[in-house]
């Protein structure tokens, strides 16, 4: 299913040095690679004794347009004094930089812990840095970035994964009447919603990429950012049974509101949202097959056993949607 050749493997080490030597940052020769799928992204210590951060962006996903939409974006965060790693300015390459057929980024180091989300203080604190960043979000729309919505998260997900033959014959067609129940229980999930306005999200609030210190949360990762329901940026940090999450939301919530305003409807799209992620991440998944870190790292993926599991998902995403929708 995959070929033997990436483009990624064709970034070793000696190439990310290089790639910073030319743009002035002279790495002392360590580097240490950071987990992450979607990009290749190492720590690599400088001769002046300062770490950075490299970011090589996978060809092909984002267009040099969009990568430049999410640094402007970081860029009007620190002008409005939102903590958030924002990429450097590499001189005549601007924020965005080439070497090797590689398009890249380098944002300075930035250490931090994942938060204790079981404490409702901290919630309350990530609560007003949400809102705080949504403020700014909802100052202009991107125009290169897509959108998160049903469509692109959920039925284009599904339509692919169906038209390239992803799902084993075996398991298609209950995985598909599920697939097409949920969808139809997050379209009812959006209309009691009601209307709402899209913000610029950071699009993917989780543990890994929100990191604290004593002076509070910063966010070390934009590459996922786009147009999209407010809610999105606050429903991943949720956990536990629906009353425990709807008390955890309403912690979440009361930060929130001393920055932006968010309608109570919105609280509909919590399990709605995560039944669009468990779509997407199916297609992404088989989408980036070609990628040789992704069957080491999900060898499960494709097996009849998967796509069982994520039926009996799906399901219980449907009651879960009904059961959210009674408590709000």
């Amino acid at each position: 299913m995959h070929s033997s050749a990436h483009p990624f493997q064709a970034l070793t080490p000696d190439v990310v040095l290089d790639a910073l030597d030319g743009v002035g940052l002279r790495g002392d020769g360590r580097l240490l690679q950071l987990n992450s799928y979607e990009n290749r992204v190492f720590q690599v210590w400088l001769e002046d004794g300062s770490r950075v951060v490299a970011k090589f962006y996978r060809p092909d996903r984002w267009s040099d347009d969009q990568i430049l939409e999410e640094h402007a974006f970081a860029r009007e965060l620190v002008e409005a004094e939102v903590p958030v790693v924002a990429p450097l300015d590499l001189g005549s390459s601007g924020t965005l930089a080439r070497h090797a057929g590689f398009r890249f980024s380098v944002s300075p180091y930035r250490g931090g812990r994942e938060p204790d989300l079981e404490d409702p203080a901290t919630l309350e604190w990530i609560g007003r840095f949400l809102g705080r960043l949504h403020a700014v979000g909802r100052t202009r729309a991107f125009v290169a970035r897509p959108s998160l919505d049903i469509q692109t998260f959920g039925v284009e997900p599904r339509d692919w994964l169906l038209a390239h033959d992803i799902v084993p014959p075996d398991a298609q067609p209950a995985w598909r009447a599920a697939a097409e129940r949920a969808l139809e229980r997050v379209q009812r999930c959006f209309e009691q919603a009601g209307p709402w306005r899209a913000v610029r999200l950071h699009g993917d609030v989780h543990r890994g990429n929100l990191l604290w210190t004593e002076a509070g949360p910063h966010f070390v990762d934009l590459d996922d950012a786009r147009n999209g329901p407010p809610m999105q940026d606050l429903w991943m940090l949720l956990s536990g049974n629906a009353n425990g999450m709807r008390m955890q939301l309403s912690h979440v919530w009361r930060g929130y509101e001393h920055f932006s305003e968010l309608d109570r409807g919105q609280w509909h799209l919590v399990e709605a949202l995560r039944t669009l992620r468990i779509l997407h991440h199916s297609a992404w998944l088989a989408r980036r097959w070609e990628d040789p870190a992704f069957p080491a790292a999900f060898p499960w993926f494709g097996t009849s056993n998967y796509w069982a599991e994520q039926t009996s998902r799906l399901r219980d995403q449907c009651d879960a949607m009904d059961e959210w929708g009674s408590l709000v």
